[in-house]
């Protein structure tokens, strides 16, 4: 457990970095272990929102708290997509790895 949380940990991190979304998915498919199919399905979902998620970071009018809700309004939209993509396992690391995106933007 400790491994796991370590090495998410760090993926989360290099993922907060301003990333294309080709580069996002390459991170995410290491830590969920993504088949070629899950990776196909995945690509546009990450896409469509690539714009979105970067328009929020770059806010200098957002509080912190503000851009925090807008990555979770987000990540809810396209949630119920990447559910039925992903196993039980992968969707829980998926939160995980979310819920790390919107904490670094908090601090930010």
């Amino acid at each position: 457990m400790v491994a796991f949380c370590t090495g998410i940990f760090l993926l989360c991190g290099s993922m907060l970095q301003a990333q294309t979304p080709a580069e996002k998915l390459q991170e995410l498919s290491q830590a969920l272990h993504l088949s070629p199919q899950q990776k196909s399905q995945l690509l546009p979902i990450l896409e469509a929102e690539a714009p979105k998620i970067e328009d929020v970071k770059k806010n200098p009018n957002l509080s912190p708290k503000q851009r925090a809700m807008e990555l979770r309004s987000i990540h809810q939209q396209a949630d119920p997509q990447v559910q039925r993509i992903l196993s039980p396992q992968q969707y829980e690391k998926w939160q995980y790895i979310r819920q790390q995106e919107i904490e670094k933007a908090m601090q930010q």
